[in-house]
C-alpha cells in the first residue's frame, strides 16, 4: 500500500554523518506543471560529502534536504501535465532534495527509465552517467584509438566513464588504490595506484607521447599534473576539487583557482584544451535547451546499458533510515561504484 507520509533526510549544518536527521510530514501536492515522484532510489554523491562539510561551492543555506538525483515512480501530476505520466518510472537530476520518500519536480525534468532496468541500477547511471557522457563525448570528444586517463576510476563517475571510454574504442588508464585494481582490470582498465606510485611518472611509462584526454575530479596539484600529461591536441576535463574536501576557508576558492588555470591554459598557443565541467551550465539562461540535452544524454547512457556496453556499479543499497552508514561507506574510499539509498 502506498504510504501517505513523507520521510526526508535533513542536513542541519556542518555535522558528522550521524548528525543527519529524519523528518516526517505529509506528502506534498504537485503544482501546475509538476509531478510528485515516489522515490525508489537516490544516491550518495561526492557532492553530499562536500555539502555536509559546507564545502560544495553553490550549496543552499542550512538546513536543507540533500540528494543530487533520484529514480522513482510518478505518483501524481499537477495541472497541465499529461496524466499518462502517472505510474511511469522516471529519473531526475535535482542537485538537492532527492533524499526523501517523495519529491516534487517539474514534469519537464522527468526522464523515462527503460523497462527492465532496476531502480538502483538506473540511479547509479543518472548524475554519474550524464557527467561521464557529456565529458567524454561533449568536451573531450574521445574517439577510437585514443588513450585516456581517468582519476578515481573506481568511483561513481569513474566506473561509468571508463566503460563508456572503452565502448568508444579508447585505451583507459585509471587511478585507484590497490584494492580496486582487479575490478578495474575486469573493465579493461590499466590501473595505477595513486597511493604507492608516482602517478605522472607511471602514466608517462604507459603513454610516452602523452594521453589524449584526462578526467580529473581531484583539483589542486593533480590538475596541474594532468595538464602536463596531455599529448599535443589533448583535452583536460576538470570536474571537481576532491583534494580540498576537508579544507577550511572559502568553498568557492578551489573552483575559482581551477577556472583561472583553465583560462590561462586555453590562452596558450599549444593546441591543447582545458575545461571545467559543470553539469548545470546553461540551465539559468537556456532551460529548455539544457533539459533537452540532459534528456538526450541520459537516454544515450541508458541505451548503452541496454546494449551491454556499460554495467551499473552499485556498491551498496541502504534505506534512508541508515543514511549515516551510507554516507560513511561512500566516504570510506573502500567501495567500487555508487552507494544507493531507498525508502
Amino acid at each position: 500500500m502506498e504510504t501517505t507520509e513523507l520521510v526526508e533526510v535533513v542536513l542541519p549544518g556542518t555535522v558528522e554523518p550521524e548528525g543527519l536527521r529524519l523528518r516526517h510530514g505529509s506528502v506534498p501536492a504537485p503544482g501546475p506543471g509538476q509531478v510528485v515522484v515516489a522515490m525508489e532510489a537516490t544516491g550518495v554523491s561526492f557532492a553530499e560529502q562536500q555539502m555536509r562539510r559546507g564545502r560544495y561551492y553553490d550549496q543552499p543555506p542550512f538546513p536543507f534536504v540533500p540528494g543530487y538525483d533520484l529514480v522513482g515512480t510518478v505518483a501524481s501530476a499537477g495541472e497541465g501535465v499529461d496524466a499518462r505520466l502517472v505510474g511511469r518510472r522516471v529519473a531526475a537530476l535535482v542537485k538537492v532534495g532527492g533524499w526523501a520518500s517523495h519529491v516534487v519536480i517539474d514534469a519537464a525534468d522527468a526522464v523515462p527509465v527503460p523497462d527492465g532496468l532496476g531502480a538502483a541500477e538506473a540511479e547509479a547511471l543518472v548524475v554519474n552517467g550524464i557527467t561521464a557522457w557529456q565529458m567524454l563525448h561533449g568536451k573531450a570528444r574521445v574517439r577510437a584509438g585514443a588513450t585516456v586517463l581517468v582519476h578515481g576510476a573506481n568511483g561513481g563517475v569513474g566506473t561509468v566513464l571508463v566503460q563508456l571510454a572503452r565502448a568508444a574504442g579508447a585505451t583507459v588508464i585509471g587511478t585507484a588504490s590497490a584494492r580496486h585494481h582487479d575490478a578495474l582490470r575486469a573493465l579493461g582498465v590499466t590501473p595505477v595506484d595513486y597511493r604507492t606510485e608516482d602517478v605522472p611518472a607511471r602514466v608517462r611509462e604507459l603513454a610516452p607521447g602523452g594521453v589524449d584526454a584526462v578526467f580529473d575530479h581531484i583539483g589542486g596539484r593533480s590538475v596541474r599534473d594532468s595538464w602536463r600529461l596531455l599529448a599535443p591536441g589533448g583535452t583536460l576535463v576538470s570536474y571537481g576539487s576532491a583534494a580540498t574536501r576537508d579544507d577550511t576557508g572559502s568553498k568557492q576558492w578551489p573552483v575559482l583557482k581551477i577556472l583561472g588555470r583553465v583560462w590561462l591554459w586555453n590562452a596558450l598557443p599549444n593546441g591543447r584544451r582545458a575545461y571545467f565541467f559543470n553539469i548545470w551550465a546553461g540551465r539559468a539562461f537556456a532551460a529548455d535547451r539544457f533539459r533537452a540535452r540532459l534528456r538526450a544524454d541520459l537516454t544515450q547512457v541508458f541505451a548503452a546499458q541496454r546494449r551491454g556496453e556499460i554495467t551499473a556499479q552499485v556498491a551498496a543499497v541502504l534505506p534512508l533510515a541508515k543514511v549515516a552508514e551510507a554516507l560513511r561507506l561512500a566516504e570510506s574510499g573502500t567501495v567500487t561504484g555508487k552507494v544507493v539509498l531507498t525508502p
